[in-house]
């Protein structure tokens, strides 16, 4: 199935019986524990962010909304998948703006720790590991980033006790490495992906973006139209999907990008010719002082084009139940 790559964010009325109450608030375990243990009928959700929230969050909570009785948004920016030479304090940090959106979107409780709460013992002895799937791609740019990040998810699925998780096919490799996690470690928990909410023009949302100058989101463009490009090559296989992404991104000298894959879906291994079936087209790379990932489900071969998530991956469209 191939789809627009246009494709915007559906702003949706508020529905369910919380929609348009204020969320509760728990910054503490302590509090947590409350709230949670008010929650004793039906589903559980939880949608895991750093804050700073969009209408790409937007989208997982409606959808969230739609699957599970009930929603925990989670607003925490995690340091420890955070590398030195990236810096934490310039993360954007709007609270007041997350809490409109999480009531606008029926949200039951907002859990908002400190790191203090998070990692009362300061930086944790035990991690968990990506493992080799986790060295790769973003990991190879951000080595540990993705131990930081399955740690932190393992410990807010134990917090929040959810049923389902909702997380967004933008991060690709973090999707993948998260139902490996659940998998692996027999985490009982249903992890849900939705598919990539794009602006207007194609760009991918992301709370990175409001970093981005006029100019430098013109240059950030190249991303999206390249992997929209492969994808249109898709049926002649691998190296035409990767010849027609690269001669976009070679127009765009601004966009200085670390990498440009085509993949298996579930190795990340690089696709040989040959290949017929899915793969993920991704691209990474840096637009003035921003870093910017995108990507692309694509099916290889006859009948190929691009794909909203994997066929072996529950999907959830934006504004759909």
């Amino acid at each position: 199935m191939t789809t627009d790559q246009t494709e915007q964010a559906v702003q949706t009325e508020p529905t369910g019986p919380t929609a348009g109450r204020t969320p509760i608030v728990a910054r503490t375990r302590a509090e947590l524990r409350e709230a949670r243990a008010k929650i004793l009928d039906g589903t559980v959700a939880v949608v895991m962010t750093m804050g700073a929230l969009h209408e790409g969050h937007a989208t997982l909570i409606h959808e969230a909304r739609q699957r599970a009785d009930h929603v925990i948004v989670t607003i925490f920016l995690n340091p420890l998948q955070f590398g030195p030479k990236e810096d934490l304090s310039r993360y954007p940090r709007t609270f007041d703006a997350d809490m409109e959106i999480c009531t606008r979107e029926g949200v039951d409780l907002v859990f908002a720790p400190t790191p203090d709460v998070v990692y009362p013992d300061g930086d944790p002895g035990v991690k968990i590991s990506a493992g080799p799937l986790g060295d790769v791609l973003e990991g190879q740019s951000r080595p540990g980033h993705y131990d930081g990040v399955l740690t932190v998810v393992g410990k807010l699925l134990h917090l929040t006790r959810a049923d389902m998780a909702f997380f967004g096919q933008k991060d690709a490799q973090q999707l993948l490495l998260i139902r490996r996690m659940a998998q692996d470690l027999d985490f009982d928990v249903e992890i849900i992906s939705v598919a990539t909410v794009r602006e207007d023009d194609g760009l991918a949302m992301s709370s990175r973006n409001m970093y981005l100058t006029e100019s430098d989101r013109e240059t950030a463009l190249c991303l999206s139209r390249a992997l929209t490009a492969g994808a249109e090559a898709a049926e002649e296989g691998p190296s035409a999907i990767r010849r027609a992404a690269r001669a976009v991104l070679v127009q765009e000298p601004l966009a200085l990008i670390d990498y440009l894959v085509l993949v298996h879906p579930t190795t990340l291994e690089d696709v040989p010719e040959w290949y017929r079936g899915e793969a993920l087209l991704a691209v990474a790379g840096r637009v003035g002082t921003t870093r910017l990932i995108d990507n692309l489900p694509v099916l290889v071969g006859p009948g190929g084009g691009a794909l909203e998530v994997f066929s072996d991956v529950p999907a959830v469209r934006p504004g759909t139940a």
